[in-house]
């Protein structure tokens, strides 16, 4: 039998998802005829052509789209037309040389994503030479590229299709969606340019492979429309085929799977990590029986069961390297759309993608979703056996940069990496996903930077010992602090997830998060941030058990179709969406050297208390102090971590 693999609509198109990549290289090695396409990449790049732009010009037209984003398109839709294939070559990589244009003012149409860059964002001269220099113009070059990029999408999403996104489509319509109902009647309703394209590039795929079976990855909501869009064509082609879903937002959204007009679309719904499941889906589809299958829904006489022959899935450590072949590497399309190095890093060139060790070594944090396989099942590779994966991912693909997407690395298996890497003389650049532990010390972070270790990401979550100590987190703020203040010393960037609203947070601990905050971006010892608005979901130990949290949980219908996060009431909310624009306001502007030593009061629309911390409490904590509320500016810590100099011209408001 015949197994494709598709990504769907719409994921980051800077490089491949792993999910394919990882499954295509186990069933090969199980003896299966396995082929894999990022369906994501090839709808993008059919929009995004000259052909592509007609079309939408041609649909605002039509819908008359009124938004100054799509206006402004038609204005120079000439213009768009004529860019926007050099453009996207210019951001694959395919010529470098037309950076030397790109910069200069009035070559690309400049849209509402330039006005807002040249309201907030040039220097006093007029320039971007306080980001890049005299010499990056490349760099400066990818940027405005983007925000060509960025003027396209907004008009398509504005006046053709309001669930387009660049890296998602349709997501709201499938966030926290009880029934079946609102996503049948949009994908039986009139199509979209964009579904048009999906339809297309479906019918592509059927012609070029003509698979027994197809295996669709959804790891977010943004990619469940796509998924079953493209599940839709492909079934008008043969009655045959046989068609399954899995991935992160199965694996979390539909475990309670009752809603059967779903499998009008689709045959399998697989669970967990995919590998047993999809290999008894195969097995099914080859004339087998529901006994061969494993975590699997399935539809039986108008009702929704679960199929589950306990089979182990493989060890981490027994995995082939992942197979990059039939995904199309040259083409994927790198973007800069914010003046920040992490985000650049993050999003502006190809990346290959690999998994050290399945689920998390804490698995305790009491927000996450530590009921599931995918956090609660930890197991681990050797060191050298990744290090192995990235000598065979290299050769394939021609590139030696590396981002792994564990849900945290342990230091323990760091140390191993770094160490095999330098062993071999390998030249090597990777990041990923850490948890800020006394571990990571300057002597682990000094030898990840002399392995090739560029940046990690972390969760700081509320950074108050108290708020930690709800969460069960396993650190203090102190013990964070001084991991990020050694990763950085280092020469790494750190990125920090931070989170507000969690249950009993106050007014007041918001704030004194933020001034840590404040003083971390003060110091160097944090690059980038992002605040998320807590969620309790049903497979966390908030969701489970909420009263011990001190919250209640919203009484609601049992739900047909997805279920995940919940609905609580804390009686300790004290305006916490109001409080987070700005804790965002805030980060954003510290991101970009903005207004860092400025009272963090300012960036509220309502009056707060002032921080309880002291001036130099981040100082006191890498001092091994306590922290303690003082009214004086402190001491700067000597060395790499000096206060960086404002460079930016005015902040966002």
């Amino acid at each position: 039998m015949r197994v494709l693999l598709i990504t769907p609509p719409f994921l980051q198109c800077n490089a491949p998802y792993p999910a394919t990549p990882l499954l295509t290289a186990w069933l090969r090695e199980s003896g299966v005829e396995a082929v894999q396409a990022d369906a994501s990449l090839a709808v993008l790049l059919r929009l995004l052509s000259a052909p592509g732009l007609r079309r939408a010009q041609a649909a605002l037209g039509q819908s008359g789209g009124a938004a100054a984003g799509a206006r402004f398109f038609q204005e120079q839709a000439d213009a768009y037309v004529a860019w926007v294939e050099p453009v996207v070559r210019f951001l694959q990589g395919r010529e470098p040389a037309l950076a030397y244009r790109l910069v200069r003012a009035g070559v690309l149409p400049e849209g509402p994503r330039f006005r807002v860059l040249r309201a907030q964002e040039l220097g006093t001269d007029g320039s971007l030479s306080w980001a890049f220099g005299v010499l990056g113009t490349g760099d400066q070059a990818r940027y405005l590229a983007s925000l060509f990029i960025d003027d396209v999408v907004a008009a398509v999403s504005a006046g053709i299709d309001p669930g387009f996104g660049l890296s998602r489509y349709e997501e709201k319509l499938c966030q926290a969606l009880p029934s079946f109902g609102p996503l049948a009647e949009r994908l039986e309703g009139a199509p979209t340019l964009v579904d048009d394209l999906i339809d297309e590039v479906a019918t592509d795929l059927w012609q070029r492979h003509r698979p027994d079976v197809v295996g669709l990855t959804v790891p977010f909501p943004g990619t469940l429309y796509g998924a079953l869009r493209l599940a839709r064509a492909l079934r008008q082609h043969s009655p045959t085929l046989r068609l399954a879903i899995g991935g992160g937002y199965v694996n979390t959204e539909l475990r309670a799977l009752a809603d059967a007009r779903l499998f009008r679309y689709v045959d399998y719904v697989c669970l967990d990590r995919g590998f047993a499941p999809l290999l008894g889906v195969i097995r099914h589809a080859a004339g087998g029986d529901d006994a061969g299958l494993v975590r699997t829904f399935l539809c039986r006489q108008g009702r929704v069961a679960l199929a589950d022959h306990q089979t182990p899935e493989p060890r981490q450590r027994d995995l082939p390297a992942p197979c990059f072949e039939g995904l199309p590497l040259a083409d994927y399309v790198g973007l800069a759309e914010m003046l920040n190095p992490m985000h650049v890093l993050w999003s502006s060139q190809r990346w290959n993608k690999l998994l050290a060790a399945h689920g998390c070594y804490w698995h305790r944090c009491a927000f996450c979703d530590t009921e599931l396989d995918y956090i609660r099942c930890f197991d681990p590779a050797p060191a050298a056996r990744v290090v192995d994966w990235m000598e065979e991912a290299g050769r394939q693909t021609g590139t030696c940069g590396f981002h792994f997407v564990d849900e945290a690395l342990p230091p323990a298996l760091v140390r191993g990496l770094a160490e095999d890497i330098r062993r071999r003389r390998l030249a090597v650049t990777w990041w990923g996903n850490v948890r800020f532990e006394p571990g990571f010390d300057a002597e682990l972070a000094a030898l990840m930077a002399a392995s090739g270790c560029i940046a990690v990401t972390g969760g700081l979550e509320a950074l108050d010992d108290r708020l930690l100590g709800v969460l069960n987190k396993g650190v203090t703020v102190g013990e964070a602090v001084r991991a990020c203040a050694a990763l950085a010393e280092a020469g790494l960037l750190v990125h920090a997830y931070l989170m507000y609203g969690v249950p009993s947070q106050t007014a007041q601990e918001t704030v004194d998060a933020l001034e840590r905050v404040r003083q971390m971006f003060a110091r160097g010892i944090l690059h980038s941030a992002y605040w998320h608005r807590f969620a309790a979901t049903i497979h966390s130990a908030v969701g489970s058990d909420p009263r011990r949290f001190g919250i209640a949980v919203a009484a609601q219908a049992v739900p047909s179709f997805a279920q995940n996060e919940i609905l609580v009431m804390d009686p300790a909310d004290d305006g916490r969406d109001e409080l987070g624009r700005g804790l965002h306001r805030a980060v954003y502007n510290y991101m970009h050297g903005r207004e860092i030593e400025r009272d963090m009061r300012h960036w509220f629309e309502r009056d707060v208390p002032p921080p309880r911390v002291g001036r130099d409490a981040i100082g006191r904590l890498l001092r091994g102090e306590a922290e303690t509320a003082d009214s004086a500016a402190g001491t700067r810590r000597p060395g790499r971590l000096q206060p960086r100099p404002p460079r930016r011209p005015g902040p966002v408001r």
